[in-house]
């Protein structure tokens, strides 16, 4: 089990598991992923993790078929610059390898934004924690796993 699932779990929220064998020579894993599950790349929300002011980190929560706007998730942030963090300082602050980073059951709790397309569907798919391996939940409840907020951060 990765920490995300044993969060939700523990947390007593109506998820579902959906694994899939990860094909590691795949361009894109939200794309892959999206392909595999047979869900549309609008449901299945990437993780990525940004730079705010070059200090602090944050989590964007955002569809596969979109492309983060730092500009957008600066400002839902409050904060004036924001840019990709650092690989293994993702990797070392998140517990999660690129690509199977999620939003959920992080080593240290980060700041997130959720965008706010999420919330039109009954449920949206992340990543559980390592690659071929999601979690559908509703966005509620990714909201209230993350403690994070619904705002717009691509296009």
């Amino acid at each position: 089990m990765t920490p995300a699932i044993n969060t939700v779990r523990k947390a007593k929220v109506d998820f579902k598991i959906h694994e899939y064998s990860h094909d590691p020579r795949a361009d894109s894993y939200g794309q892959e992923a999206a392909e595999k599950l047979g869900v549309s790349p609008d449901q299945l929300f990437k993780t990525l993790v940004v730079s705010m002011n070059g200090k602090e980190l944050g989590v964007a929560v955002l569809p596969v078929s979109c492309q983060l706007n730092l500009k957008m998730f600066a400002k839902a942030m409050g904060v004036k610059k924001a840019a990709m963090a650092d690989k293994k300082l993702v990797e070392k602050t998140t517990g999660y390898i690129l690509g199977g980073v999620s939003p959920i059951g992080q080593k240290k709790r980060l700041p997130t934004v959720v965008h706010d397309t999420a919330k039109d569907f009954k449920t949206i798919f992340v990543s559980a924690g390592k690659r071929g391996l999601d979690i559908e939940l509703t966005a509620g409840d990714l909201i209230k796993l993350t403690k994070g907020k619904f705002d717009r951060i691509c296009e």
